[in-house]
């Protein structure tokens, strides 16, 4: 009969038990609300603050570019960061690109030019997977727009590698972060205090480098926000105009009838 009991009470202690570290485990893995930024470009007066926007490509160009491709933009285009035309020549001939065929028929490696699109860092989407364990890097041109909170996800989640909570199981090969759903992540913490040298001597803290990075590709995933904000302050302009100029009308038309 003691057997028995135990052998209950044995059941119910490892049943309870197990509740514990599964309640526990889905209390690690909830997300927290992300915490909002205040952006330049934000609002219909928003623009791109383009010194956060070169500091950004430098550290996407340092440290991003090394694992993730910006497949949808050409050196041209950073024109658009405030880089002068020679700049943006002397940017694009630090990387190579793929040319060709030459007069014995084969490819070859020259120096970038403007009118080239940003070489990623491998040849094509499965050779970045089987340098990323199977799972390719994705391309970040358009991921702020890609992504559930935009600009506010990103950097919540280059801010968010920190240790992992009691109880929680952080998978082989992967990294605990606080914003990434179920919060085990294969990119290793990209950023960390001085990994670059900002060219107009910011100092390089990990929220800064987040937040300029951030910057530069919201820019990329929505380059014309700045034209369609000029438009669209124009429009209200021209309406709030028209209604003044419609009320004026209608009081001077009908101003004898009672």
């Amino acid at each position: 009969m003691w057997p028995t009991r135990l052998a209950k009470l044995v059941a119910v202690a490892a049943g309870a038990l197990g509740l514990l570290l599964i309640q526990q485990q889905s209390q690690a893995q909830e997300t927290p609300p992300l915490p909002q930024q205040q952006w330049s470009f934000d609002g219909i007066f928003g623009t791109y603050d383009k010194a956060a926007m070169q500091r950004g490509f430098q550290v996407y160009k340092q440290i991003c570019s090394a694992c993730h491709a910006v497949k949808h933009l050409y050196f041209r285009d950073l024109a658009a960061l405030g880089y002068t035309e020679d700049q943006v020549k002397a940017i694009a001939a630090t990387d190579q690109c793929t040319d060709g065929p030459n007069d014995q028929g084969q490819m070859y490696q020259r120096p970038c030019r403007p009118s080239d699109p940003i070489p990623g860092p491998f040849p094509n989407d499965k050779a970045a997977a089987v340098a990323n364990g199977g799972v390719a890097p994705p391309d970040q041109s358009l991921i702020v727009k890609a992504r559930d909170g935009g600009p506010d996800y990103v950097y919540a989640l280059l801010n968010g590698f920190t240790p992992a909570p009691k109880g929680f199981q952080v998978v082989s090969g992967k990294y605990y972060n606080e914003y990434f759903p179920a919060h085990n992540i294969s990119m290793p913490p990209p950023l960390s205090d001085g990994a670059v040298a900002f060219a107009d001597g910011t100092k390089a803290t990990v929220p800064q480098m987040a937040h300029d990075v951030v910057t530069f590709l919201a820019w990329a995933s929505e380059p014309n926000l700045d034209a369609r904000h000029r438009i669209g302050v124009r429009v209200f302009l021209f309406l709030i105009v028209g209604v003044g100029i419609f009320y004026a009308a209608k009081r001077k038309i009908w101003a004898a009838v009672h």
